[in-house]
């Protein structure tokens, strides 16, 4: 279920950039991110943007924690949102063009949807480290809606040498928040 929302952002940095991208770099932050953690790696803590409706990337579709009678329904076995990359065309060396989807697989509608994604070099999440991000506001989507959209991305060439320096590993770190919601995914993986 974690795997395809976090297929398309891995697909699109295996191709060297990321979904639902602004082309700011790094370099060029802004402030505080909401994927960016308070907590230590035991599990302590959380979310710097806990509003008391963050999932951290479970698959509970009410975001109450509670894990029901045992009855399994279909809301409980895909994540609350699929993303997937439709298409990557490369623009030079270190640029796409990234086409991604989000589409809202629950049964109710979410508001203020908005898209963020945080690249880091190696297998944590040390500021630091990161070496990409961005962000897209999606709005609002109806149960079942999608929303598509195209991006250039580009990264230096001292961020792409960095990953080789990291024999190929990064952290993914993508956040999907909703005026209801907060779903943080975290995943290591070997681009090398």
């Amino acid at each position: 279920m974690l795997a395809l929302l976090t297929a398309g952002v891995v697909a699109a940095f295996l191709a060297g950039i990321g979904p639902f991208a602004d082309t700011t770099s790094a370099d060029g932050s802004d402030g505080a991110f909401p994927t960016q953690t308070t907590a230590s790696p035991d599990g302590g803590g959380g979310d710097s943007s806990d509003t008391g409706g963050n999932d951290n990337g479970s698959n509970d579709s009410d975001g109450d924690g509670d894990s029901g009678d045992g009855d399994a329904t279909e809301t409980r076995s895909r994540p609350p949102f699929g993303v997937v990359v439709d298409d990557i065309e490369k623009c030079g060396q270190t640029c796409r063009d990234v086409t991604s989807t989000i589409t809202n697989q629950q049964d109710t509608d979410s508001s203020g949807v908005t898209v963020y994604s945080r690249i880091f070099v190696g297998n944590d999440t040390d500021p630091d480290d990161e070496v990409w991000r961005g962000t897209q506001a999606v709005g609002d989507l109806a149960a079942g809606e999608s929303y598509t959209t195209t991006k250039r991305v580009e990264l230096s060439y001292s961020e792409a040498f960095a990953v080789q320096q990291a024999d190929g590993w990064i952290t993914v770190q993508t956040t999907i928040e909703t005026d209801n919601r907060t779903l943080t995914y975290t995943e290591q993986r070997d681009v090398a």
